[in-house]
């Protein structure tokens, strides 16, 4: 499965933004909105999860095709990091350990942040980096 560069640099922007309004407002609750949006992507696939049919229905007909795609595994990979950060946030908010609420919030905040801003994928390169370092199975 090949998906659209550009949509994933939307949806990290658009999870800057939430998780900024996270860090600025304590909520627990937006934290596991965002947790949601990144589990139905890894579940569902990223043009199934909720900023993947914002860009489609609103910002790509506006863009035109992509010059290139790139494979759909290493940000859905990233998306299960994501979601693991959020999950920790959300923990520690609702545990009334607000300083481990807002670091696993600002650690998932500087990942989207780098790929809003730099198309640079910290989960897609952790991604990668397993495949390479994992062993290969041998063929029976």
């Amino acid at each position: 499965m090949q998906v659209d560069p550009r949509g994933q640099r939307f949806g990290a922007t658009l999870t800057a933004i939430v998780l900024i309004v996270v860090l600025v407002s304590s909520s627990w609750l937006l934290l596991a909105a965002q947790a949601v949006v990144f589990l139905v992507g890894v579940v569902f696939g990223l043009r199934n999860a909720p900023y993947g049919l914002i860009y489609q229905a609103l910002v790509r007909p506006r863009l035109g095709a992509p010059r290139e795609f790139e494979p759909e595994a290493p940000p859905r990979f990233a998306q299960g990091v994501g979601a693991a950060f959020a999950l920790i946030g959300v923990f520690g908010y609702v545990m009334k350990v607000p300083a481990l609420g807002m670091a696993a919030t600002a650690l998932a905040l500087v990942a989207a942040f780098l790929n809003a801003a730099f198309g640079f994928c910290l989960g897609c390169e952790a991604y990668l980096l397993i495949r390479r370092l994992a062993p290969r199975r041998a063929a029976p």
